[in-house]
């Protein structure tokens, strides 16, 4: 019984430093909380998303993004992404409208997230919509899909 306890032990003590660890290499300066933007995120406030982290201010709002996704909130996924993209966790391979080769120079920053395009067309396009509309266009899950993002281990 003592091994088993002292088994446990050690194998939640790994797992707490693997996790923060991971966490210490994400740089979180200027990144505020998915559910409450006008807090900072903090390190230790994180969950498993999309293969990622993404980071929240307290110990309710990752609870309130579990229930949003879980619902199918088209925005605060898009939100999710953007983190994601803004803490170096993803990485963009393709235009997230028209799926072709993401090119130097065609960035575009949408909540924080740098995002990048095949054309000046398409950049024009992102830049022409605000707010919401711009986030749900350039980083909602289909033109996060669209936009070939890798995360984790899944990156190249």
């Amino acid at each position: 019984m003592k091994a088993r306890s002292l088994f446990t032990a050690v194998a939640s003590v790994a797992v707490l430093a693997v996790s923060l660890y991971a966490a210490e290499e994400i740089k979180l300066d200027g990144i505020k909380c998915i559910m409450n933007p006008k807090a900072a995120a903090k390190a230790e406030k994180s969950v498993d998303y999309k293969g990622g982290q993404v980071f929240f201010c307290c110990d309710n709002c990752p609870k309130g993004f579990a229930k949003k996704i879980e619902a199918g909130d088209k925005l605060v996924a898009a939100k999710g992404n953007a983190q994601l993209v803004s803490t170096g966790q993803a990485k963009q391979a393709s235009c997230p409208f028209s799926g072709g080769p993401a090119k130097e120079g065609t960035e575009v920053t949408v909540a924080g997230a740098s995002v990048k395009f095949c054309c000046n067309n398409c950049q024009a396009k992102a830049n022409k919509l605000e707010g919401d509309d711009q986030l749900l266009a350039v980083l909602g899950d289909d033109a996060f899909k669209k936009a070939g993002f890798k995360v984790g281990a899944d990156k190249e």
